[in-house]
């Protein structure tokens, strides 16, 4: 089941209409649960407005993509980097050296 996004109007109106009908018939009306409407209430009674906006993830499909691509590449990175490492930890087991120029 998909969940509606509420916007800011759409749940200041929620609100303001149950002052008109009543909590129960705007919850029915609006198909929005008790709960959802008690908690849009309790932050718009300490909060104001701003307790009430849209607080879900904005960012663009693009930006994610990028971001996890970009994650992968320094794990790719990091792990390319243990491999160098152990090499030359080898290299100077075995010659005495860790730069394989001067073998």
């Amino acid at each position: 089941m998909k969940y509606k996004k509420w916007s800011l109007q759409e749940k200041l109106e929620i609100l303001s209409c149950s002052e008109e009908l009543g909590i129960v018939e705007t919850c029915r009306k609006y198909s929005v649960s008790t709960g959802t409407f008690y908690s849009w209430k309790k932050k718009h009674d300490t909060q104001g407005e701003a307790g009430l906006k849209v607080t879900y993830d904005t960012r663009s499909k693009e930006l994610k993509h990028a971001e996890e691509e970009n994650r992968i590449l320094r794990k790719l990175l990091s792990n390319k980097e243990i491999e160098l490492e152990i090499q030359r930890e080898l290299l100077k087991k075995k010659f005495g050296t860790s730069d394989p120029r001067k073998i």
